[in-house]
C-alpha cells in the first residue's frame, strides 16, 4: 500500500464533504481494497437546517455508488441522533431499517443510504472509511484466523466476528467496540468482510487504512504467502469459437435468457483453473458474503451445466426452508467457470456484467492463493453465503436495474462498420442492449467506442483467415454469436458493361458478394447455438429490382447476394435462423457516396445534387439511421415469424414501385 494523498488535489476539495468526496476516490482507485460498489465511506458534518438550528448529519456513501467516481450529491445525509436511537433497538428489519434511513434524511433526492449506516454513526469518529481489502481477507479467510489478526494488530483494533451486514452488525459492532476499544485503537477488523480505519480528518482515517493494509501485506510477506509464484501457462492454439458457443448455449438454456460469456485466456487464470487441487481451493465459497451476488457461492469446474445446476438446486433447497421469509430461486447458472482450455469463463447478463465478475474473480484467486500459502483458504460455510445471496437488500441492488433491453445478452457482429449504414447499425443494435463486434478495413474501427460491450477488429473481410480470425476473437470475447449484418461493400465510379475491365468486375464481386459467403457460412455453426435464434440482414440495394446503367458490376453483386440470402433462407429455417434484406437507396451518409459518385449519378439522371438526394415518391432524404433501426427491428420480435423478407428503404423509388 501507497498513500495516494497529494495537497494540490486535495486543496481542490474543499470543505468537510470535499474532503470526504477526495479520500473516498483515493480508495476507489485501488481495486485491491474496493470493487464495484464495494466499502463505504462517511463524515459527520453539523449543519444549520431550515430553523436556523444545529443539527448533526452522517454524511454516509449511498447504495451501490462507486468509491472512484463518486461526488457530493452520492452521499446521503441522514440526522444522526435518529441513528444512534436506532442502534439501541433490540432488533429492526431489513425493510424498516431501510425506510427509517430513508425517512430521516435531510435531501428526497440523495440516493438510499449504505445499509451500513447504523454502524457509521456509532463509531465515535468524524471520518470512517471501509473496505474489503484484499490482504485483510486474505488473513481472515484462513482456519486461524482470528489468532492471525490479533497477532497483527494487537490493540490497535477491535475484532468482530462474522455477522450478516445490516442492523445485527451494527449492535455487535456496537457492543463489541464499546469493550474494546483502547486509547491506540485506530481501526476495527469484521471477520470474513473487511477493514474499518478512523479519525479526525479525512487524510488521517484514509492513511489509517493505508497503514492498516499495510500491515496484513507485511504479515503476509513474512510468511512468504504475498508474492505468488509466476505462471507462463499459455493459451490454447486450436480454435474454441464452437465449443465456447456450445457451452454459452447451454448456459443461457439453464439461466433462461441469453448471456454473455467473456473468456479469460492470461497466465494467472490458466494457471488457476489448471491448478492440481482447483477442485478443493475453488469450492470453498467467495472472499467475502457480498461478492456472492456477482459470482454465485462457488464456480463451475469444467463445461457440465447440468451437473452444477443441479448441485445449486440442492443448495437453494437445503437453506431456503431455514430463511425467515420464502424466497424464489435465482437461475442456477454458473457466473464463474474454471476450464482447462478456456481459462476463467465469466458469464453474466451483459458485458458490464461479465467484467465485473471476472474483476471480482480475479482478486478472488489471488486471496485464496495467498490463504492457501499461509496454512489453506476457508470461506464462510455454505449458510452464510445463502444469507446474502438471497437477502432482500441485495437482491435489490440487481433489480435496480429496471426490464433489461431487448437484445441484453446478444452478440451481433456487423461489417463495414467504420462508418455510414454500418456504424448506424452498430449505435442502433447497443442502443437496444447488444454486445456488438465491427469489422472493417479501417483501423479507426478498433477505438471507435470504449465500453465493454463493444469489439473493434480491423479486418478485410475478402481474407478467409482474417474472418476466421474474426470470429475466434468474437467468441473468446463475448461466447458466441447472435445477430450479423452484412453491410461491408462497394459501389465503383459509373462504367457502362463495354468499358468494365475483369478486375473491376471481380475486385467488386470479391467485396459485395463473395465475402458475404464466406462469412455467412463461417458463422452458420455459431448463428446456429443463437439461444434465441440466429438473424442475419442483408444491406441490399435498390439495384437489386431496379438495376441502373453504368452499374453492372454493383447490380450484378447485389443481386446475386440478394439470391444467396434466399438460398440461406430457405436452408438455415430449420436451424432456427432468419435472413432477411433491407434494399436501401441513396443513402448520401456513407463511404460509397463519394462526391465524384454523386455528382456523376446526378448528372446521368439531369438533376442537381439536392434534388438528386430527394429523387423519390415521398421527396424525402434516406439517411443511414433510417436503414439501421430497421436492420436493428429486422433482427427484434417484430420480424420473428419472417424470413426471406426484402424491404425497401429508398422513399419509394417508382421504377421499384
Amino acid at each position: 500500500m501507497n498513500s495516494l494523498w497529494n495537497d494540490a488535489e486535495a486543496a481542490q476539495f474543499p470543505g468537510e464533504l470535499g474532503q470526504r468526496v477526495y479520500t473516498s476516490r483515493l480508495l476507489g482507485r485501488d481495486q485491491s481494497l474496493v470493487l464495484h460498489g464495494g466499502g463505504n465511506t462517511s463524515v459527520k458534518i453539523t449543519e444549520k437546517n431550515l430553523l436556523g438550528e444545529d443539527e448533526t448529519l452522517l454524511y454516509v456513501k449511498g447504495s451501490g455508488r462507486d468509491l472512484e467516481f463518486i461526488e457530493a450529491a452520492g452521499f446521503s445525509p441522514v440526522r444522526i441522533d435518529h441513528l444512534l436511537k436506532l442502534a439501541k433497538l433490540r432488533q429492526l428489519s431489513d425493510p424498516q431499517m431501510v425506510n427509517e434511513l430513508r425517512t430521516h434524511m435531510t435531501k428526497a433526492s440523495a440516493p438510499t443510504p449504505s445499509v451500513e449506516a447504523i454502524l457509521h454513526a456509532i463509531l465515535p469518529y468524524q471520518y470512517v472509511d471501509h473496505t474489503h481489502a484484499d490482504a485483510v481477507i486474505a488473513i481472515t479467510n484462513t482456519a486461524d484466523g482470528l489468532a492471525r489478526i490479533r497477532e497483527i494488530y494487537g490493540d490497535n483494533v477491535v475484532v468482530v466476528p462474522y455477522v450478516m451486514p445490516g442492523f445485527d452488525l451494527a449492535r455487535r459492532c456496537a457492543e463489541q467496540f464499546a469493550a474494546d476499544v483502547r486509547k491506540n485503537t485506530i481501526g476495527m477488523v469484521l471477520m470474513n468482510h473487511g477493514i474499518f480505519s478512523f479519525g479526525k480528518t479525512a487524510q488521517e482515517s484514509y492513511e489509517r487504512m493505508i497503514d492498516l493494509v499495510t500491515w496484513a501485506e507485511n504479515y503476509l510477506a513474512k510468511h512468504k504467502a504475498w508474492v505468488l509464484p509466476e505462471s507462463n501457462e499459455k493459451p490454447e492454439a486450436k480454435p474454441l469459437l464452437r465449443d465456447l458457443a456450445a457451452l454459452r448455449h447451454e448456459l443461457s438454456l439453464t439461466a433462461g435468457f441469453p448471456v454473455i460469456l467473456a473468456a479469460h485466456e492470461d497466465a494467472a487464470s490458466l494457471a488457476f483453473a489448471r491448478r492440481a487441487d482447483v477442485a478443493t481451493i475453488s469450492q470453498q465459497g467467495p472472499a467475502t458474503p457480498d461478492h456472492v451476488i456477482r459470482t454465485k457461492r462457488v464456480p463451475m469446474i469444467g463445461r457440465d451445466v447440468n451437473v452444477y445446476a443441479e448441485v445449486y438446486k440442492k443448495y437453494f433447497n437445503e437453506h431456503a426452508p431455514k430463511a425467515k421469509e420464502p424466497k424464489t430461486m435465482l437461475d442456477p447458472a454458473p457466473r464463474v467457470i474454471l476450464d482447462k482450455e478456456f481459462g476463467v469463463v465469466t458469464v453474466g447478463r451483459s458485458a458490464k456484467d461479465a467484467a465485473a465478475a471476472f474483476d471480482i474473480y480475479a482478486h478472488t484467486m489471488e486471496i485464496a492463493q495467498r490463504a492457501t500459502l499461509l496454512g489453506g483458504y476457508k470461506a464462510l460455510p455454505a449458510k452464510d453465503i445463502f444469507d446474502v445471496e438471497y437477502w432482500d437488500l441485495e437482491q435489490a441492488k440487481l433489480k435496480g436495474g429496471g426490464k433489461p433491453p431487448p437484445f441484453a445478452g446478444e452478440v451481433a457482429l456487423v461489417t463495414g462498420a467504420a462508418s455510414g449504414i454500418g456504424k448506424a447499425c452498430m449505435d442502433s443494435l447497443l442502443a437496444r442492449g447488444a454486445v456488438v463486434v465491427g469489422l472493417d478495413i479501417n483501423p479507426a474501427i478498433t477505438k471507435l467506442y470504449s465500453r465493454p460491450d463493444y469489439l473493434g477488429l480491423m479486418c478485410d473481410v475478402t481474407d478467409e483467415t482474417q474472418l476466421a480470425e474474426a470470429l475466434e476473437k468474437t467468441a473468446r470475447r463475448f461466447g458466441g454469436l447472435d445477430m450479423l449484418v452484412l453491410n461491408a461493400g462497394m459501389f465503383p465510379p459509373g462504367r457502362r458493361i463495354d468499358a468494365l475491365t475483369t478486375m473491376e468486375w471481380d475486385k467488386v464481386m470479391r467485396l459485395n458478394l463473395d465475402s458475404n459467403l464466406m462469412l455467412m457460412r463461417e458463422a452458420h455453426p455459431l448463428l446456429k447455438l443463437a439461444p434465441n435464434g440466429g438473424r442475419v440482414v442483408v444491406i441490399g440495394s435498390k439495384n437489386v429490382p431496379a438495376p441502373g446503367p453504368g452499374a453492372a458490376a454493383y447490380s450484378a453483386s447485389k443481386a446475386a447476394l440478394n439470391q444467396l440470402a434466399r438460398v440461406a433462407a430457405l436452408e438455415w429455417g430449420a436451424d432456427n435462423i432468419r435472413i432477411n434484406s433491407l434494399h436501401p437507396n441513396a443513402v448520401f451518409d456513407t463511404g460509397i457516396w463519394t462526391e465524384e459518385v454523386l455528382q456523376a449519378r446526378a448528372k446521368h439522371y439531369g438533376l442537381t445534387v439536392e434534388q438528386y438526394k430527394k429523387n423519390n415518391v415521398l421527396k424525402t432524404e434516406v439517411t443511414s439511421r433510417d436503414v439501421a433501426e430497421l436492420a436493428a427491428e429486422m433482427c427484434g420480435p417484430l420480424f420473428a415469424k419472417t424470413t426471406a423478407a426484402q424491404v425497401p428503404v429508398d422513399g419509394g423509388n417508382e421504377r421499384v414501385i
